[in-house]
C-alpha cells in the first residue's frame, strides 16, 4: 500500500489483503477495487494492539486472546466506495456491492507474521504501528485508490 499527500509519495506499507479473489460483492470476502473515502475513524483512543469486537474495544490487547485467526486490532479506518455499482449500492446484475455495509476497514491484525500474502476476509490488514500511525495523518473524507 502506498500513502500520497500533494501528489507525493510519503510511504509504502506492506499489507495483507483477501485470501479470496478481489471481488465488490457482497459474502465473496473478496477486497473490494476502486475509489473509496474513509467513511469512519474508530479507536484513536485506544492502545495499541487492542481488540476489537464489532468496532468497540474489547479492553483487552491481542496477546491476551488465544484466538489465532485474524482479529481487528489498533485502528479501524472504515471504508466507504464512492463508485455507485461497483463498490456503493447495488450492481447492474443486482448484486450488493457496498464496500460500507461490507464492513469494509483498513486495520490492525494480531498476525503481523503473514503480512505480504493473501490472509484477510476483505479488509486491508497493517502492522498495529503503522496503522496507529496513518490514522494520525487520516481523517474522514480522505480517499483511497484500492487497485489490482
Amino acid at each position: 500500500m502506498q500513502f500520497f499527500r500533494k501528489g507525493e509519495l510519503v510511504r509504502a506499507y506492506t499489507v495483507s489483503t483477501s485470501l479470496k479473489p478481489a471481488s465488490n460483492v457482497k459474502d465473496s470476502l473478496g477486497t473490494p477495487r476502486g475509489l473509496h473515502e474513509i467513511a469512519e475513524r474508530i479507536g484513536g483512543e485506544q492502545p495499541s494492539g487492542m481488540v476489537f469486537k464489532a468496532r468497540k474495544p474489547t479492553g483487552r490487547h491481542f496477546s491476551e486472546h488465544e484466538d489465532n485467526g485474524n482479529l481487528i486490532t489498533s485502528r479501524i479506518l472504515w471504508l466507504r466506495g464512492l463508485e455507485q455499482g461497483l463498490n456503493a449500492g447495488v450492481s447492474l446484475t443486482g448484486e450488493t456491492v457496498d464496500t460500507y455495509e461490507r464492513y469494509i476497514y483498513l486495520h490492525g491484525t494480531n498476525r503481523e507474521d503473514r503480512l505480504g500474502q493473501p490472509w484477510s476476509a476483505g479488509c486491508v490488514l497493517m502492522s498495529n504501528h503503522e496503522i496507529v500511525a496513518i490514522y494520525e495523518e487520516l481523517r474522514a473524507g480522505d480517499l483511497v485508490w484500492i487497485a489490482d
